[in-house]
């Protein structure tokens, strides 16, 4: 018997996850795990609500109250699911760079140019330079893991923080789409000066050649500037939520609607889900809340679709996680749809994650 085989053997699913183990109180290694969660606690850019940079903490925190069982993948835990150690200068770095960044958004929103303001031009400078840095580390460090055959999930910070891992993907598969869950399209230019902006994610992300498909779901908040942009591109499909509400209520089924969106992706498919897709309810943190939004059953569906469709998932992150001062609810839902996004990996990729439960 292996070393993995004693830990799952020893292992009680129904209580309470080790407290000195990794996430989900799961007694493995990275060695012994499948699944690698790289974390990046980095919020730069930050333009409204803070908080994102602690939704990894956070949801690692509320994973220990996790129940293993979940009823679609009952075995996943025994695949092993490990927390990677992120960087200390990554936490340093988000918050001198925020500090340095906070000026530059007031500045813009009071009007002034800040070209003519050579101290925050030169702050922006540095910024994005900080930024390109942690692109840069973050896709070394994804490519490491991916070299040892695991199966790499992203787990932010702020929106911004895939891109490295987008770049590191696109190393090894030369087609692939995304799956965009979001309240927001994120294709914004450079958005307030940054490059590397959380509101334009998606734009940076198509400008990676090997990415020929986006696929929104959800979105509720846009502007002219990213319209344009979806219109100018073969490579942008958009599903606002009040069109997808609009055909469930006229009698279009959230599976007909599921379907024709996973088949607009190419055979390679990345998840990128801002929990600001859900409904507020849900989130009730997170950083740029937009009213409306999918439910946590509607989402966990269509990527259990996905799951069983003839895409292969290649990717996932999750971003925009920020906890309460005072509850633990986002991290809760966090935690949960992260288990559930391991398990939808997973079994995408043909790993045993055990027979259903059925009542």
């Amino acid at each position: 018997m292996s070393t993995k085989e004693q830990k799952i053997a020893n292992c009680d699913p129904s209580q309470p996850g080790l407290a000195d183990a990794s996430i989900y109180g799961l007694p493995f290694d990275a060695a012994e795990s499948e699944i690698i969660i790289v974390p990046v606690p980095w919020e730069v850019t930050v333009s409204y609500g803070a908080g994102a940079s602690l939704g990894p903490d956070a949801i690692m925190d509320a994973s220990f109250q996790v129940d293993l069982l979940h009823q679609e993948f009952p075995d996943l835990w025994k695949l092993g699911i490990y927390m990677d150690e992120a960087p200390g200068e990554w936490t340093t770095n988000s918050e001198r760079y925020k500090k340095l960044a906070q000026p530059i958004i007031e500045a813009l929103e009071a009007g002034s140019d800040i070209q003519e303001n050579p101290a925050l031009a030169t702050d922006l400078a540095r910024i994005n330079d900080a930024c390109e840095t942690l692109n840069n580390t973050l896709q070394q460090r994804v490519s490491e893991w991916l070299a040892k055959e695991k199966k790499v999930i992203l787990l932010g910070g702020d929106h911004s923080t895939p891109l490295g891992y987008y770049r590191a993907l696109a190393a090894q598969y030369a087609d692939f789409g995304i799956l965009h869950f979001d309240a927001h399209m994120d294709l914004r230019v450079a958005y307030e000066g940054f490059t590397y902006s959380h509101a334009s994610i998606m734009y940076n992300a198509i400008q990676i050649p090997q990415i020929s498909k986006l696929v929104q779901v959800g979105i509720r908040d846009f502007c002219d500037q990213e319209v344009s942009v979806v219109k100018s591109s073969d490579k942008v499909h958009v599903f606002t939520d009040a069109d997808l509400k609009a055909k469930q209520f006229e009698g279009k089924t959230w599976r007909q609607q599921v379907d024709e969106m996973i088949e607009l992706l190419p055979e390679n498919v990345v998840v990128s889900f801002d929990i600001d897709a859900l409904n507020r309810w849900y989130c009730p943190n997170t950083g740029t809340p937009v009213p409306g939004g999918l439910s946590y059953e509607q989402a966990t569906y269509m990527l259990s679709v996905l799951a069983h469709s003839n895409k292969r998932i290649i990717g996932i992150d999750l971003v925009e996680v920020a906890p309460g001062e005072n509850d633990e609810w986002d991290g809760n839902v966090g935690a949960r749809l992260l288990f559930h996004l391991c398990g939808v990996f997973a079994k995408n990729n043909g790993l045993n994650t055990g027979k259903p439960i059925t009542f």
